[in-house]
């Protein structure tokens, strides 16, 4: 009896590691890496940690570094864990927390599948969808103009649609300054709406002040909202995960996500025709992470708390220090009753 007992334990204790594991490992796609093996995150480090000469790094090597940072972050508990494990076990861990991350990434795509585009038919969207297109559409070309529209239909070497081209989606109201395409780059109402439905809710992404024009095509699916009514309310993600403030690689992989939506492809892969998602996140978290100068730097986190503050509100609280609260009301009144009470100390 007692060995079904130890069995019976054994086993449940291997559930829980499991299902701990695959939840942990849910932030990994949406805060860390789009596609990178967790591994090659790994290895990379270590291949550092190991070389004790000072080299130059490739900008892919860069990445997964910067990439095994973020990582550790999210996840701080793994360089000890994996310490601790011998080689079979921290294989074991490692493919319970890519199931977790690609479930995750696919999780989402169902969310934003209803949420974004209104064609059910995943061969209705994309290019072939006027409104979709339009969206889609490289700034540096006008989607109105027949000939463009031809040309990327039948991809042409004039108009080769890549991830060397920002898409219209990720505009304020959907137009680019051809003289200043940094000025309303990742502000379209359409990114906040698929960044809240991911990270916050569905439902809350109803809530966004935004754009109008292109909007439309996100059309709030009455069959969407109709089943965000009828779910029970869990916790999420933002607050599973512990994020309260927005980061480029969460931007980075909400784009994507909505890129992929907007898409008539059906499954997540690398490359869709002449767009390579890997290359096109890569993009946005250099725009933000390798910015050039003070002056760049300085508009990316007017951006980025212009995105905390679409997402999670207006909540400061990480600005209340000491110096300001000692000059709110509640210390000056402490301060004065003190002050009260010394001078009558003082009198006696």
């Amino acid at each position: 009896m007692e060995e079904v007992e130890i069995l019976k334990q054994d086993k449940a204790t291997k559930q829980r590691k499991t299902i701990y594991y695959v939840s942990q490992g849910r932030a990994i796609r949406r805060m860390v890496a789009l596609y990178t093996p967790i591994e090659d995150l790994i290895a990379e480090n270590d291949r550092r940690c190991e070389d004790n000469k000072y080299s130059d790094f490739t900008p892919e090597q860069n990445h997964l570094q910067c990439g095994y940072i973020k990582f550790i972050k999210i996840l701080p508990w793994i360089h000890e864990k994996l310490s601790s494990l011998d080689h079979e076990e921290s294989e074991d861990m490692l493919r319970k927390l890519r199931r977790g991350a690609d479930s995750a990434r696919g999780d989402d795509t169902g969310t934003l599948k209803e949420l974004v585009a209104s064609p059910d038919d995943k061969h209705h969207r994309g290019f072939v969808n006027d409104a979709c297109g339009k969206l889609l559409c490289p700034v540096e070309w006008h989607w109105g103009d027949p000939v463009i529209r031809a040309g990327i239909h039948d991809r042409t070497t004039t108009f080769i649609v890549s991830e060397n081209s920002w898409p219209t989606f990720m505009y304020e109201n959907y137009q680019a300054d051809a003289k200043n395409l940094e000025r309303g780059l990742f502000k379209s109402k359409l990114l906040v709406m698929g960044f809240k439905a991911i990270f916050t809710s569905p439902s809350s992404a109803n809530k966004v002040d935004g754009d109008g024009d292109g909007a439309n095509i996100i059309e709030n699916n009455r069959r969407a909202r109709r089943r965000s009514d009828q779910t029970k309310v869990k916790t999420c993600v933002a607050s599973i995960i512990g994020m309260c403030q927005v980061t480029p690689r969460a931007i980075a992989y909400a784009t994507c996500q909505i890129r992929f939506a907007l898409s008539n492809i059906s499954s997540w892969r690398t490359v869709d025709a002449d767009f390579d998602y890997q290359i096109f996140w890569d993009n946005i978290v250099d725009f933000f992470e390798d910015a050039p100068g003070p002056a760049a730097q300085a508009r990316v986190k007017e951006l980025l708390e212009w995105w905390t503050q679409k997402v999670f509100g207006r909540n400061r609280r990480e600005d209340l220090t000491m110096d300001v609260v000692s000059q709110m009301s509640v210390s000056a009144l402490a301060a004065q009753r003190q002050e009260m009470e010394n001078a009558i100390f003082d009198s006696e």
